[in-house]
C-alpha cells in the first residue's frame, strides 16, 4: 500500500495543475499545483462537481468525458483569467468501461500576456513608423498632406513602388491627388533626377495623339518641323512619363501603346527603325477600366499591361481627419499668394468642412480656400459663412443628422466587442473571428475602447 503515497507524492510534485475528474462529474483528485493555479483549496473541491467551481463550456475535461478521446497539448482557457496548455486523457477500468478523466494542465497565462502586450507594442511601433515616414519634410510624398489611416496606407504602398520600375495604375475620383501621387514616386525613385513628363490624354485631340506620344521624322507629313520631333514617351527617356486619363486613349492609340510597353522600344512617325528607350510608365484614370473592357472601348491586354502594381487616391470623403489639415494649408498659401491673413476656424465651422461630401476631392477644397480668401471679409470664418461659399444643395438641413453619427456608431462598435469578448470569455483569437476582424485590429480597438480584458 506505499505504493499509493508515492504517487501521491509524485503528484504533488509536479509544476502542473492536475485534477482527477470521476464519471459523475466530481473531482476526486487536486494536487498542489492545482490549488495555485485556481485559488481553490482542496478541501473545497474534493467530492464536488466540477462544473461547480468552472463554466461547463469551458472545461476540457467535460468534453472528454462526453468524446471519450484524448485532447494532446492543446490551448485551453478554463477561466477568463487563465491560459493553459494542457492534455486530457479519458481512464477506463478491465471492463473497459470509462470511469473517469485524468487533466494536467500547464499554465502560460504570463507568456500569452506578454506575447499580447508585445504584439500590441508591435503594432504600435509600426503605426507610428507609417506616421512618420510621410510626415518627412525630405520625403517626396511630404506633397500629400493628410494624416487619415487611409492616406498613410496608400503612401506605404506607393513607397514601395517608388523602389521598382514597375509599371504603375493609379485608380482614383477626379480631384484627388493622382498627379501629385505620381510626381512623388518619381522624386522618391532612382529615376528622380531625370525626366517627369505628365501627359493628360484626355486634353489632346484624337488626330494629333500619336504625333504627341510618339513624335515625327522631318518631311513625315505636310506642317512637319524640319529635323523631327520626340514625342512624350521618348521625351521621358532614362524618367517618367505619366499617363493622366488613361481611359481616354484611343484603341489605335492603346495598341501602339502595348507595343512600346512590350518592347520598350518607340517609333516615330515616318520611322521603321525605332529607337530603343527606358522609360518607367505610371497611368491613372478617374474611369472603371474593368467596365470599358467589357464595352469593348479599352483593351484587355494593356489594361494587365499597365496594372503591376496597382494603388487607389481614396477620396476626401474617406479622409475626414485630412479636411482640417487641407484647409488649414490651402488657407496658409493663399493668403501669402494674395497678401492677406488668415482667417481663424472655428470647431463649428470646420464640422461644416467635414461633413460637406466633397465630390471633387482635393481640387475642390483647394478652390474652395482660395475662393474664401479672394471674397471673405473679417478675421473669423463662421459656419454660415462657409455655408454661403458651398453650394446650396448641400443645406444646414443637411447636418445635423450626421452630428451623432460618427459618435454612435463608436458606440455600436464599443458594444459589439464588449459582447463578443463576454461570449468567447475573454478569448481575443475567437472574439475577433466572431466579428470579422483581425487580432491585431482588435487589440487597437480594445485599446481605443479602454476595454480591460
Amino acid at each position: 500500500m506505499n505504493e499509493v503515497f508515492f504517487f501521491e507524492e509524485l503528484l504533488n510534485s509536479e509544476d502542473d495543475a492536475i485534477t482527477i475528474v470521476n464519471r459523475e462529474k466530481k473531482v476526486i483528485y487536486w494536487n498542489n499545483a492545482a490549488e495555485q493555479t485556481y485559488q481553490i483549496a482542496k478541501e473545497q473541491i474534493i467530492n464536488q462537481p466540477i462544473t461547480n467551481f468552472f463554466s461547463h463550456d469551458d472545461l476540457m475535461v467535460m468534453n472528454v468525458l462526453n468524446t471519450m478521446k484524448p485532447v494532446k497539448n492543446a490551448y485551453h482557457r478554463p477561466r477568463k483569467d487563465k491560459h493553459v496548455v494542457v492534455n486530457s486523457s479519458p481512464v477506463f477500468n478491465q471492463e473497459n468501461t470509462l470511469i473517469g478523466v485524468i487533466s494536467i494542465e500547464r499554465d502560460i497565462t504570463h507568456i500569452v500576456k506578454l506575447n499580447d502586450n508585445l504584439e500590441s507594442t508591435s503594432q504600435e511601433l509600426q503605426e507610428l513608423k507609417q506616421k512618420m515616414t510621410p510626415a518627412s519634410s525630405n520625403s517626396p510624398f511630404a506633397k500629400l498632406k493628410g494624416d487619415s489611416q487611409a492616406l498613410h496606407q496608400m503612401i506605404r504602398l506607393a513607397s514601395k513602388t517608388a523602389d521598382t520600375d514597375a509599371t504603375t495604375l493609379i485608380l482614383g475620383e477626379s480631384g484627388t491627388g493622382k498627379e501629385v501621387c505620381a510626381r512623388a514616386i518619381h522624386d522618391a525613385s532612382k529615376r528622380k533626377d531625370a525626366p517627369f513628363i505628365p501627359v493628360n490624354c484626355g486634353a489632346i485631340p484624337q488626330a494629333l495623339f500619336e504625333s504627341e506620344l510618339f513624335g515625327y521624322e522631318s518631311g513625315s507629313f505636310t506642317g512637319a518641323e524640319k529635323g523631327g520631333k520626340a514625342g512624350k514617351i521618348e521625351m521621358a527617356d532614362g524618367g517618367t512619363i505619366f499617363l493622366d486619363e488613361v481611359g481616354e486613349l484611343p484603341l489605335d492609340m492603346q495598341v501602339k501603346l502595348l507595343r512600346v510597353l512590350q518592347e520598350n522600344r518607340i517609333y516615330r512617325i515616318g520611322n521603321s527603325r525605332g529607337k530603343q528607350i527606358d522609360v518607367r510608365f505610371i497611368a491613372a484614370t478617374n474611369q472603371d477600366l474593368e467596365k470599358l473592357m467589357q464595352e469593348n472601348k479599352f483593351r484587355s491586354d494593356l489594361f494587365y499591361r499597365l496594372n503591376v502594381i496597382q494603388l487607389t487616391m481614396p477620396p476626401l470623403r474617406d479622409r475626414i481627419k485630412d479636411i482640417s489639415i487641407l484647409a488649414k494649408t490651402f488657407l496658409k498659401q493663399f493668403a501669402v499668394k494674395y497678401q492677406t491673413s488668415v482667417p481663424e476656424l472655428p470647431t463649428d465651422t470646420m464640422e461644416v468642412l467635414q461633413q460637406y461630401h466633397w465630390p471633387g476631392n482635393i481640387r475642390e477644397i483647394r478652390n474652395l480656400m482660395e475662393r474664401i480668401i479672394i471674397l471673405h471679409e473679417g478675421a473669423t470664418l463662421t459656419r454660415q459663412d462657409v455655408l454661403s461659399f458651398l453650394p446650396g444643395s448641400f443645406s444646414k438641413a443637411s447636418l445635423s443628422p450626421i452630428d451623432t453619427l460618427p459618435l454612435e456608431k463608436e458606440n455600436i462598435e464599443k458594444i459589439s466587442i464588449e459582447q463578443a469578448l463576454d461570449r468567447c470569455n475573454g478569448n481575443k483569437s475567437k472574439a475577433a473571428k466572431q466579428l470579422g476582424i483581425s487580432r491585431v485590429t482588435l487589440y487597437q480597438k480594445i485599446k481605443k475602447y479602454n476595454l480591460n480584458n
